[in-house]
Formats: structure tokens, sequence, C-alpha cells
């Protein structure tokens, strides 16, 4: 299932508790559910998959994670504690294979373009079910079209397959076609249609139409009326603890045998506070794989790989990116006590955050070597774009940067007039305000409270101060999205998948729902983001990758003058897995052990097993 940009959830982890009723404390070993018996006829139009071994059915994978799901419903889900879930849960028209890099039909079994240049024919696999046995057909594709295009709901993926304002247009000659018009060429139409999840029309329009859409499939919903397309469904939630996934008896994905899967029972998401919870629950076999373990912890699995039955795996640098950046948010919409077009945070500091140089001298005063060495223990890289060290096609070494320079980040400081008037070691801007501002970033996330704690001490040596503010995730997504309660914010981007900034439009497009420092722009408030805006186009309408690459550039380049994201370093990535299981491919590209878990199953011989 694919994926946009989403703000990273970059370290999940486990419980210290005793260990979740009903895991057994066995991991992937448990044989607690019943083994599965296809009773459903396969449909018309089966996808089949190319898998290292033919598996056998059974078994559960388990995975940790800090940080529970906001929602089920996948057409508005957008931080990775959700997409983790939905993105298993719901197909889309087509998939990116993480194994070969490779566009894949998914739904839509082929499509083509037409000779205008703009007209892009999918067409649809035919018997397709959703998981409660009912058709799934392209009315169900063009209801999904219209919700992520509606203007209240206005999911991310609305960001990619609209261009200079205008949606790309949606029909259906019939039940198994869907017809894409884009209002000029672009070469990434099967990736961004395909952002899009497909959802039962059946079961959500009728909340749709009553204006419900966005508290629709939410965490209160009872797991058997959630309707999936993928090869997924949900099996069971308890908030805090676990989150259940067990097969979708209607998926259509079969193995090279036609045997349908996915083979194994569960996939469960274990509920846990910390990392350090997390690598304990590893150590102790309760958990299968640590998609992102801390780096402290990198030389043990190193050397106890026989001894406990794993394998740790080295992708290299993550393509994920961390970053902080400035409030510069106005009203959207009309709120109580709020005009649109007003600024949402104290007037004195939004004119110190709007200036580039502020920004560029908060940049030079970060000493991210030092955080490297420290609390990245050497396993991180420096990085100046969401494209990082780890994307081989589209990282660019050369791209305008910040590094520290404290030096010039005094200087650039005092040339805005600004001094320690009274000798307490922060500067005063000219009216005597205290150059100040507050850090939100989220308190489960072990390396992001370093980090800020890093950027804290290191601005408060050239007269800066930074009082940091750890809150629950859910609660810094609310003030991210919702009232934009917050001065600064340290998150970061997971790589939209396939990794290609042309499915950055949610991001770096002015009118982009994460456009973060200033979202959902009726129309491009500076010159800067109305260029970017002119280069995004460029980057979806053309096959001509040098052309791709120079607009890319110019945006990179963009937005690192301009000090939007002030960028920190992202992690050297191992994870270690356990060696019982079959198909597993881990992927520096996201999902990186779940991209392909349908096809995962538990070896009966395997030691361990």
């Amino acid at each position: 299932m694919k994926r946009l940009h989403a703000l990273a959830v970059i370290l999940v982890a486990i419980m210290l508790a005793v260990v979740v009723a009903g895991l057994c404390g066995c991991g992937g070993k448990s044989t607690s559910a019943a083994a599965f018996h296809d009773t459903n006829p396969l449909p018309a139009d089966t996808m089949t998959y190319m898998v290292d071994e033919i598996g056998t059915y059974g078994g559960r994978f388990v995975i940790g994670e800090t940080i529970g799901p906001k929602t089920f419903n996948g057409l508005i889900a957008n931080e990775t504690s959700t997409t983790d879930v939905t993105n298993r849960m719901f197909a889309t028209l087509a998939d990116f294979n993480n194994h070969t890099q490779e566009e894949t039909p998914m739904i839509a079994k082929s499509w083509e373009l037409g000779a205008d240049g703009l007209t892009w024919t999918f067409h649809l696999r035919r018997g397709l079910q959703f998981s409660d046995g009912h058709p799934l057909t392209a009315a169900d594709a063009m209801f999904s079209y219209e919700v992520a295009l509606d203007s209240i709901v206005h999911p991310s993926s609305q960001d990619g397959i609209t261009m200079n304002g205008k949606p790309f247009v949606f029909s259906s000659p019939d039940s198994y076609t869907i017809v894409v018009k884009t209002p000029s060429p672009n070469v990434m139409v099967a990736p961004l249609v395909s952002n899009v999840p497909i959802v039962p029309k059946h079961i959500l329009e009728g909340v749709f139409r009553a204006g419900n859409f966005s508290s629709a499939y939410n965490l209160n919903t009872a797991p058997d009326s959630i309707v999936t397309s993928g090869p997924w469904r949900l099996k069971q939630y308890v908030p805090g603890e676990k989150t259940v996934l067990t097969r979708n008896p209607y998926w259509f994905g079969v193995d090279p045998k036609g045997q349908r899967l996915p083979y194994l029972n569960e996939l469960i998401y274990l509920s846990v506070p910390d990392q350090d919870a997390l690598d304990l629950k590893f150590r102790s076999g309760e958990v299968d794989g640590l998609d992102n373990p801390k780096p402290e912890n990198y030389a043990w699995y190193e050397e106890h790989q026989k001894e406990h039955h794993f394998t740790l795996f080295d992708l290299g640098p993550r393509l994920s990116s961390n970053f902080f950046w400035f409030n510069l948010n106005k009203v959207r919409k009309t709120l109580p006590n709020r005009k649109l077009g007003e600024i949402y945070i104290d007037p004195v500091k939004y004119s110190w955050f709007n200036n580039p140089e502020f920004r560029r001298a908060v940049s030079m005063a970060i000493d991210r070597d030092a955080m490297v060495t420290s609390i990245f223990f050497g396993s991180g890289v420096k990085n100046w774009s969401t494209m990082t060290p780890g994307n081989k096609v589209w990282y660019n070494p050369d791209v305008k940067h910040f590094d520290r320079n404290v030096e010039e980040s005094r200087r650039l400081l005092a040339g805005l007039g600004w001094k320690d008037k009274d000798g307490d070691g922060f500067l005063e801007d000219t009216q005597g305000h205290t150059i100040s501002f507050s850090m939100k970033t989220n308190s489960d996330n072990r390396l992001r409270v370093a980090m800020a704690n890093f950027i804290k001490d290191d601005l408060a040596k050239v007269g800066v101060k930074v009082t940091l503010v750890p809150v629950e995730f859910n609660t810094l997504i609310t003030n991210l999205r919702e009232n934009f309660d917050y001065e600064t914010i340290l998150l970061g981007f997971e790589s939209a998948t396939p990794p290609d900034p042309g499915q950055g439009g949610n991001v770096w497009r002015s009118s982009g729902r994460s456009h973060n420092w200033n979202m959902t722009q009726p129309h491009p408030e500076t010159a800067a983001e109305a260029r970017m805006d002119a280069l995004m186009d460029v980057i979806v309408s053309t096959n001509d990758f040098e052309k791709r690459k120079s607009a890319w550039r110019e945006i990179e380049n963009t937005v690192n003058e301009q000090g939007w994201f002030v960028w920190l370093p992202t992690l050297v990535l191992k994870i270690p897995v356990r060696d019982r299981f079959g198909n597993l491919q881990p992927s520096v590209i996201p999902h990186r052990l779940l991209w392909n878990i349908d096809r995962v199953f538990v070896k009966k011989t395997a030691a361990g097993a």
C-alpha cells in the first residue's frame, strides 16, 4: 500500500510490564490461533506474488509500538503510528515493491497513458471483494477519490492529485475502469493516485454525505464493523495494550501455487512505553523484530545474533528525516475568537521567526557532529533534506546548508540589533524582549528528546533561550494540525513510497497539508513558495530525469536558504529480526519490516521456532 511523507514516529518501543494476555511471550512462535482453511473462492483476477519460499499457514508476527494509531480510517491517516497499521488494511490501485523498487499492479491489473499525454486509464481486477464479502468495483474507487478531493476532509493525499489548484478529473465508464485526466502532463500519476486507499462506498458513503467522514472508523469502532480492502482486517484493539490484525478472508493476493495470502494468522502491534522496554522484550523473545532500535544497543545485537537466533540487518542511513521548524501558520478557517489570516503565536515572536536570518543563525548554532558522536553513538549522518544519504537516486551531497558556525550565528543575531542588555546570558530584542522560544517534541521518543536538549544547550551559547516541552504524541499532532498551539516542533518525515520528490506535494506545495511552517495557504504567500509550487509541477510533469533533478535541487536549496526546516542528523539503521520467519526482506524504504508481511511465514523447522 502506498504512503505519502508522513510524520515519523521514528523510535517504536515495547513494554517492561507483564506480557500482554494472549501473546504467550513467544512472538512468532505462537500457535494459539487456529490453522487457516480457505473456504472462499478466489476472484477471477488474482494477484500472484513471487516469493523466495512457498510458505505455510499459521503463527503470528509481533512488532512493538510506543504510540498507537489515531484512527483506523486509511483515507485520513497521516502520522506513521497510524499508517503503519492502516497501510496493511487498505489497498490501492498500484503498489511499490521495496525489494525491486518498482511500481507494481494491485487493485488495478494494468494501466496506460493516452496519446494526449493527460489521460490515464486503469483497468481493475474482476471479482474483488472487501473483507465483508461485498464486491469491490470502480464505484468504490470513485467514492474514495471523491472523498480525497473533498475540501473539508482534505487528506494529505489531496495535494498529490491536484496541480496548480486544479484537481485530477476521475471518471468511470464501467465497473472495472478508472480514467484519470490531469490538468497538465504528470508522470507520477500511478503512485499519486495510489496514495489514496480504496475504502468501501457501501459502508462509508452515508457518513461522508452527512459530513462525518473524519470520525468514521475511529478507535471506538467495533473491529467487525471496519471493512477493509487490503490483506488484513482489524481483529482487536485494546487502547494502550495492542492492535491485532488478522487476514482478510477475501484478499485477492496469492502465492505462485495459487494459495491465498497472508500466510500468518495474525500481525500484532504491541503497545509499549519506551525504547528500553523494546530492547528487553526483543531480548526475551516476546517481540519478533525491531523496526527502530536504539543505536546504543547495536553492539549487543551484533554480538548475540547466533546465540539468540536472529539476524541484524544493516540497512544504511534511514530515509527518514529529523528537523524542527518555527510556527508561521495563520488562521485558514472560521474559528471562535479568531479572524481569518490571523497568526497563532505572539506577534513579537512571529516577527523573529519570520526572519530567514534568525532561522539560519539558529541552524548555525547547532553542533550536529557532537550529536552523532554522543546520542547517535556514532551511527548517524548529517542530513539536509527529505532525500537523505540513504536515497541512492535523489540524495544531493552539495545541497546548500547551514552547519555549525557559532561566530557567524552570533554575527547574524547581532545584526538584528539584539544584545544581552541585562547580563543574564540571553539576548534581548530592540524592545527588550528576551529571545526565547519553546520546543515541543513527542515525549516517548528518546532520541528526539535528546536532540532537543542538545539544541537547548547549543542555542544558549549564542544567547537564545529554549524551553523544552515534551508531550504525548497525539497531543503533539493536535497542536500541529488542529490548534497550532506551539512555537517550534521537533519531528520528522517518514520517506514517501516510492522515495521520489514527486510524492512530496503535501510538503512542498504552499497549499500542502504537511507544509508545516505555514500550511494550506490559499495562494503562495512568498515568492519563494510560489517558485516551489512551479518547480513541483516540473518534477511531476516530465520524464527527463535531469530536469526533474534540477527542479528538486532548487527546491532543496530554497528551503535551506529560507531555513523553513532546521535539519538534524538521521540514523544509520540496523534492525534485528528473528530467524524463524521466511520471506522477510527488510528494506530501508518504509515500512522496513512490514512492507511484505502478507508473504511472511513462520518456518516450522527453524531454530527457535
